[in-house]
């Protein structure tokens, strides 16, 4: 493993090529990248880099979101075919059904969408900072919220706004088991619930903390008293919380035990996709380039870059 990992290394400095990963990949993966975060990083590195290449070790709208941020750059996925269920139940299509169908509202919608959606946006959020976007338009605003429907009715209920909701969830963080946390928490009495607000509310009532994966990993690095931690999101994540946080017992929730989901850990299996080898192939032959088409990519930008300057 270390050999391949040498020869990426010295692919991306040969080629001036950054190496973006989200926590949610693997281990090998995180450990070879230039830079490890979640979507609003990410995004923030994308805008920020020099580089010639970008390498986006994620999926793919996140290689979209960096193409459309960095349009003179060439962008690459080492597995094209990662996608993500959640961005997958939003065409974009039906979004501008759903506008027509209610003219006076303003469309927000998460990260987690194709370029084709973040086209038709108003403003793009991330599970980072999508309280204070919210936050930021005006109380009365009509909002049209997507895809994430756990996501808009966490931030439904801090808010207390009404806004309308589309009807989609994340795969993995819609099947954490409530049985599987109730025993943790029992096995565990002092432990905190670190939760994503990708999850059902019935998860989200038990959690002590809730936030994006950074969020969760930084409550961790910045609590050295605290002990047990219960972590109800993508167990990718654990790998750089045991990093930073190596005296910390560090508890993922298992995920329900539906039909070909019966492991202990909560895994993405689109995340999962890129491996060590695919991401050196990829940077070697410069494949797999993500395109966006211009007149998409110019209206995209626009939601995106929004964010960007309201989340400083």
């Amino acid at each position: 493993m270390k050999n391949i990992q040498q020869a990426i290394r010295d692919l991306a400095s040969k080629k001036n090529a950054v190496i973006l990963a989200h926590y949610y990949q693997r281990a090998e993966i995180q450990d070879v990248a230039d830079f490890i975060g979640d979507s609003l990083a990410l995004a923030q590195k994308a805008a920020q880099t020099n580089a010639d290449i970008l390498v986006m070790c994620g999926v793919h709208f996140m290689a979209e979101t960096a193409k459309i941020l960095c349009p003179n750059k060439k962008v690459l996925i080492p597995d094209p075919t990662a996608g993500c269920s959640l961005a997958d139940s939003c065409k974009a299509e039906d979004l501008a059904a759903w506008k027509k169908q209610h003219p006076d509202y303003q469309v927000v919608s998460y990260v987690n969408t194709s370029a084709a959606v973040k086209a038709l946006t108003d403003v793009v959020v991330t599970s980072s900072n999508a309280l204070k976007i919210v936050n930021h338009l005006p109380k009365d605003a009509k909002i049209l919220f997507g895809p994430d429907q756990n996501l808009g009715a966490y931030i439904n209920s801090v808010t207390g706004r009404n806004m309308e909701l589309w009807n989609g969830c994340c795969h993995v963080h819609s099947r954490f088991s409530v049985e599987a946390l109730l025993n943790l928490k029992q096995q565990y009495p002092n432990a905190k619930v670190l939760a994503h607000p990708e999850c059902k509310q019935i998860i989200l009532n038990l959690a002590d903390v809730i936030g994006s994966t950074q969020a969760i990993l930084n409550y961790v690095r910045q609590h050295p008293e605290e002990k047990d931690f219960i972590v109800v999101t993508e167990s990718g994540i654990l790998h750089e919380m045991r990093k930073a946080c190596p005296e910390a017992n560090l508890i993922p929730v298992p995920p329900e035990m539906t039909e070909g989901v019966g492991c202990s850990c909560n895994e993405c299996e689109y995340m999962r996709q890129n491996t060590l080898e695919k991401l050196y192939e990829c940077l070697l032959n410069e494949s797999n380039e993500v395109i966006v088409p211009e007149e998409v990519a110019e209206k995209a930008v626009k939601p995106i870059q929004k964010m960007l300057d309201w989340s400083k």
